[in-house]
């Protein structure tokens, strides 16, 4: 009995070591970095974050994180409880594992960050673009959970979106679907970080909303707040709109329209339950989603006029990106270098 007793004991604790009950989720942000050990129920038992921009050279940057990663793991005593690593970067590739030609990042080019990353650490790693990661958060811990068709629209310096459909994120052939923000709306119009003109993202995204305050301001006299502002951002003309500021009004009256013209012919291909808008612009509230709104309603294929419903993402801002890195981190297939 006593064998018998000491060998039940050591079969748990065997099955116990092999079961893996956390994972590590990244945020690789324009200015900071955030990291987090989350659990199987998308608790977040500790995080910490470092600047982004004190590493120009990206080799530097992904021994940092590695190591500040490793850091983490070793503070919390958990080593043998963490499963993967999943990674939200702008212009990332989830079937590749790679950042490809990010116009926003300080590095330029494509950098295989998945393999890199898995070299060092000896465990699986899994990379997605931002909006794909938000989407996957929403849908696993937010307000799109147990929606089967939806498309997640992601706000801020850079624009991006993700299409769930049946249940499933869709990646396309070469992993790129859902990149609405660089479909044209204004054929040789502005300027776009991506190297073409008039995309949707050179009109709505932050640069975009800000030269349009500027043009505004150009093309009429009215006073405005915007006016005495040295450096004009989002979340100010917002406050401008706050205070009843018509130009600042205006301005979001622009950028809905066009937005809700992308949205439209976005909506129309794909036939969503909802649309669900996240990011710092969407911030802007009442004063972007009214115009976008109206503009989707009279522009949208007309069998899904007034069925797709216009959502704000339900998760902490300070969490959805460590959340729905956590849930993509559970998605890829385990691997050990120690095994």
């Amino acid at each position: 009995m006593y064998l018998l007793k000491i060998y039940t004991n050591l079969r748990k604790n065997m099955i116990k070591s092999l079961i893996k009950t956390r994972v590590v989720g990244v945020d690789i942000g324009l200015q900071y970095t955030t990291y987090a050990i989350v659990d199987v129920r998308g608790n977040i038992i500790d995080k910490a974050s470092f600047p982004t921009t004190d590493y120009p050279n990206v080799n530097t940057f992904i021994s940092s994180l590695c190591d500040n990663i490793l850091k983490l793991i070793e503070a919390n005593g958990c080593y043998e409880d963490i499963r993967s690593i999943g990674i939200s970067a702008p212009s990332s590739n989830y079937m590749t594992g790679n950042i490809e030609n990010s116009g926003n990042l300080l590095w330029k080019g494509v950098i295989p960050l998945s393999a890199l990353m898995r070299d060092r650490l000896g465990m699986a790693v899994a990379v997605a673009n931002n909006a794909h990661v938000r989407a996957l958060g929403e849908w696993t811990y937010g307000c799109a959970h147990g929606m089967k068709d939806f498309l997640f629209i992601t706000l801020d310096q850079g624009f991006g979106s993700c299409i769930f459909s049946n249940g499933h994120i869709h990646l396309g052939n070469e992993g790129f679907a859902g990149e609405i923000g660089h479909c044209c709306v204004y054929p040789g119009g502005r300027q776009c970080t991506c190297g073409s003109r008039g995309c949707l993202e050179a009109y709505c995204g932050a640069a975009g909303i800000v030269q349009t305050a500027y043009e505004v301001m150009e093309e009429r006299n009215e006073p405005s707040l915007m006016r005495n502002c040295k450096e004009l951002t989002p979340k100010f003309i917002t406050e401008c709109c706050d205070k009843g500021d018509e130009l600042a009004i205006e301005v979001y009256r622009r950028t809905g329209f066009i937005f809700g013209i992308g949205l439209a012919n976005y909506a129309s291909v794909f036939d969503p339950e909802a649309i669900i808008l996240t990011g710092g612009i969407s911030k802007a509230g009442k004063w972007l989603l009214e115009p976008t709104n109206k503009s989707f309603e009279e522009h949208v294929f007309h069998n899904i006029e007034n069925k797709v419903k216009f959502m704000f993402s339900s998760l902490n801002d300070d969490e959805r990106n460590m959340l729905g890195a956590s849930a993509l981190a559970w998605s890829v297939k385990e691997y050990s270098l120690f095994k």
